[in-house]
């Protein structure tokens, strides 16, 4: 075994083995130790036959966060929140790449998000901003889909973003990029429906954490949904859904 520094990791499932990898020109590097400490790695690729890809971790939580881009905000009708906006996904939501999303009322209108997701991989509890970065594992990619018909006829909107595969996240967690300096688009069968800046968040994802941690103990694994920029529309049955997030794989989903 070598120790190596991380960079992309993905959490993948060969028969009854779960294991998390590097991820190194599309060659897995299966990791030894914890993964959110001074893991090692192997020196040779693993054999992919039989590999399947998961969610990237598998948090005790799953926190969104809403109206964080202010043109998002104007589209939806919102006022710009004075502090972030946020609430609690069910980690039953969690899709992996190349997973399905299932539509669970035809009649309603169900909308895609794209969103940058952070990752959290120390304890964190009361940090503040300027520290939050190192209780920060990395960044992935995400989706926060809605059902728009139930989110509107309710005060709170857990229930119309928690149903199963409603959380798609990944393929893998990016441990050495700048969150705030990326290019965030979302493509529906091909077409280009959101495309914005990460730059462009109201609360950056170092308020976010710290903003989160004074309310809500995080752990290692936690995901936050960071929010999304304008352009959200509805999906339907037979839709391919690709965000793409620069120095990220691209999370494909296909509608079922």
């Amino acid at each position: 075994m070598v120790i190596t520094q991380m960079a992309a990791i993905g959490r993948f499932q060969k028969g009854d083995d779960i294991f998390y990898a590097k991820v190194v020109d599309g060659e897995l590097y299966k990791l030894k130790g914890d993964v959110f400490g001074s893991p090692s790695f192997q020196k040779r690729p693993t054999n992919p036959k039989g590999i399947k890809t998961l969610t990237p971790v598998a948090p005790s939580k799953v926190i969104a966060v809403g109206l964080n881009y202010a043109d998002h905000a104007r589209e939806s009708g919102k006022p710009l929140p004075k502090t972030p906006l946020f609430w609690l996904k069910a980690p039953t939501s969690l899709l992996p790449d190349g997973g399905k999303i299932e539509i669970p009322f035809e009649k309603n209108r169900v909308d895609y998000e794209a969103e940058l997701a952070i990752v959290i991989g120390r304890r964190v509890r009361n940090v503040t901003p300027n520290a939050a970065a190192r209780y920060i594992f990395g960044y992935t990619s995400a989706q926060d889909i809605s059902d728009r018909t139930i989110q509107h006829s309710e005060s709170q909107w857990a229930r119309a973003k928690s149903f199963d595969t409603f959380t798609p996240l990944g393929p893998y967690v990016e441990t050495k990029i700048d969150p705030h300096k990326l290019t965030i688009q979302l493509f529906q069968n091909g077409q280009l429906r959101q495309n914005s800046l990460t730059g462009q968040l109201i609360f950056n994802c170092f308020e976010l954490v710290s903003f989160i941690s004074t309310n809500i103990t995080l752990l290692p694994g936690d995901v936050i949904l960071t929010g999304t920029p304008s352009g959200v529309g509805p999906i339907e049955s037979g839709d391919k859904l690709e965000v793409r997030i620069q120095g990220m794989a691209p999370l494909v989903n296909s509608v079922k």
